[in-house]
């Protein structure tokens, strides 16, 4: 890997800039959760509405996903990412101003142009290191990244119940200023392989989207992701209607998946290339299903404690933290000269899956129904990503 000096816009980025990159998404998604019912009660809509807010961002994350992984394999990585946050930036401010719901939604769903810092920081890994160096080094960054999810919620929740919900948008400008300055000074391109037109990339696309390796990768990740963002679009509602908890405790409770992350993340990056990515996509499968087999446990024998949910939603955390560094180095890797289409793509079938499973996750929710739909969503997403890592294993065993 090329020497990294960091401020030196000659030199690879530094592993703080790929982290604060990768952050700045997770944050804009995660830090108003505690808000969502406030927010609800705002402008005046039901929660399943307000859930857009979500739902919506993933949508458009994924349109998103699909465009800034070509541009950046055409135009290079560093101008895509600087873009991107202006643009995120001057979303933030619309959001925060607006005055009417179907306004908000608008600029809430144009921040998902900052997904290009979660494409864009696996593409700059992959373009630098090989694939179990590229899931090693993934790991370590997404732990990092993890900090954000795991501060970010309690944070939101504190800053609503002080000064209001327009608070954490007020938070997001400020933060997405900050990340704009250090990739302006650190970021430096690390596409050495620009393709000359997209007629080119375009010819190439049949090769990946042929390949049975690329979709099982993708679809593993998908699902896993799934198993996130069913609980990131039930959990507040859990919370505060089922558990009649505040702004505050959500945020609380909602560290707890982040501390999971941050532990996997850094499994993964300690013990991948040692195991192999084969194990760490199995294992990490396996500790969901059987973490929130744990809930399931819990919910039918008449737990009524708010812990008998988000206690083990830990285990979310620190399977998708095995598992997704693994799963998309594996993607990144089929054709390391499409490394930012693959991305793009993969991420783009994890949000549209992360959608499907956070909009099923708000319709099956009542306030009678309890925490069980929401568990079962994420057993079932757990259980279909395991299908799927099972058929990947066996692909690259036969290729081999």
């Amino acid at each position: 890997m090329p020497p990294q000096r960091y401020f030196d816009r000659n030199s690879p980025p530094h592993i703080t800039t790929l982290v604060l990159i990768a952050s700045i998404g997770s944050i804009s998604l995660s830090i108003f959760l505690a808000s969502l019912p406030e927010m609800a009660r705002y402008f005046n809509v039901p929660y399943s509405l307000m859930q857009i807010a979500i739902t919506g961002y993933l949508a458009l994350t994924s349109i998103a996903h699909l465009l800034l992984g070509p541009i950046s394999d055409r135009y290079g990585r560093r101008p895509v990412m600087l873009i991107s946050i202006i643009l995120f930036i001057l979303a933030t401010i619309g959001a925060v101003t607006s005055t009417s719901f179907e306004t908000f939604i608008v600029f809430r769903v144009l921040q998902s142009v900052i997904v290009s810092g979660l494409v864009l920081s696996r593409t700059i890994v992959r373009d630098l290191v090989a694939r179990e160096q590229a899931a090693s080094m993934i790991g370590y960054v997404t732990m990092g990244m993890a900090l954000a999810p795991m501060l970010a919620p309690p944070l939101g929740g504190y800053l609503a119940e002080l000064f209001g919900w327009q608070s954490n948008f007020h938070f997001l400008s400020l933060f997405g200023l900050v990340v704009f300055i250090v990739c302006w000074f650190d970021l430096g391109e690390t596409n050495k392989h620009k393709m000359s037109s997209f007629a080119e990339q375009i010819k190439s696309y049949p090769n990946l989207l042929k390949s049975r390796r690329f979709w099982g990768y993708a679809l593993t990740a998908a699902f896993s992701a799934g198993t996130f963002f069913a609980y990131l679009g039930g959990a507040p509602f859990v919370g505060s209607e089922i558990y009649g908890l505040t702004s505050a405790q959500i945020g609380t409770y909602l560290m707890l998946t982040p501390i999971g992350y941050m532990a996997g993340n850094g499994i993964s990056g300690r013990y991948t290339n040692t195991y192999g990515i084969y194990k760490m996509i199995t294992i990490g499968i396996i500790i969901t299903i059987l973490g929130m087999g744990g809930s399931l446990f819990c919910i039918l024998a008449g737990w009524q404690h708010p812990l008998s949910f988000f206690l083990f939603t830990i285990s979310i955390g620190l399977g998708n933290g095995m598992t997704l560094p693994s799963a998309n180095a594996g993607m990144l890797d089929v054709r390391p000269e499409l490394a930012g289409s693959a991305s793009g793509l993969g991420g783009a079938l994890m949000t549209l899956g992360g959608a499907a499973f956070s909009t099923l996750s708000g319709v099956m929710l009542t306030t009678s129904s309890g925490p069980l739909p929401l568990v079962l969503c994420i057993i079932l997403a757990s259980v279909l990503a395991l299908i799927c890592a099972i058929y990947t294993i066996r692909i690259e065993k036969q290729m081999a």
